[in-house]
């Protein structure tokens, strides 16, 4: 089916904004997205639910949210998804307990991908591709690593990490799903000008790693 071929943009809350910004920006930027993450690591039970409530209030579907780490909240709210890390409840018993959920798994490295995809994950957040002020110090894993990820992991990989907009066509080249951002549209001083930019680069026609050009 087409809709299983398009590229896409996951957006991921910054944790460095109240409620009503991150639910203001989202109500602005959610028609050129495929999936709002809310990864808002301080927040108690209640503020995740009234997040939900206020994010589909607004008109957001709960098939474009994801919640981090917290399957319980996204099961209970009957979002599309649940994120986990290395932190996490373990991917197997998520997907045994909420079967409803499609599950991504954050990893580093190709040992963790091998984990998470024999675990049970839906798709997988790989990186940080470039170096990025989320993670300062911290070296980027770099096009090479991911396009080595995309041709041994039989998972939809979904880059992140440093992605500029003028970046996203060597992304696409190694034939990864998609994108996902963070201070590059929450934080930006015009995010429907910065989502708009990153919608028009991911869904540019791109030749793929391996197709004759």
């Amino acid at each position: 089916m087409e809709i299983e071929k398009r590229r896409r943009l996951h957006v991921i809350s910054t944790g460095q904004q109240s409620r009503e910004v991150l639910v203001e920006i989202s109500k602005t930027i959610h028609p050129y997205i495929d999936m709002l993450h809310i990864r808002e690591q301080t927040w108690t039970a209640a503020e995740l639910i009234e997040t939900v409530d206020e994010l589909t209030a607004a008109g957001i579907t709960l098939r474009k949210l994801c919640i981090h780490d917290r399957a319980d909240i996204a099961w209970m709210k009957h979002v599309r998804g649940v994120q986990l890390s290395h932190h996490s409840a373990p991917v197997a018993l998520v997907k045994e307990r909420f079967p409803s959920l499609k599950v991504g798994s954050s990893v580093h490295s190709m040992q963790e991908a091998l984990w998470a995809c024999d675990e049970g994950a839906d798709f997988l957040l790989y990186g940080n591709i470039y170096e990025t002020t989320s993670k300062p110090g911290k070296q980027g894993t770099g096009i090479v690593n991911l396009e080595d990820i995309v041709l041994n992991i039989p998972l939809p990989i979904i880059a992140i990490g440093g992605i500029t907009p003028g970046r996203v066509e060597d992304i696409l080249r190694t034939g990864a799903k998609g994108i996902a951002v963070l201070s590059g549209i929450f934080l930006s001083e015009d995010p429907l000008e910065a989502v708009r930019a990153y919608y028009q680069a991911i869904h540019k026609e791109v030749k793929q790693f391996g197709e004759s050009i």
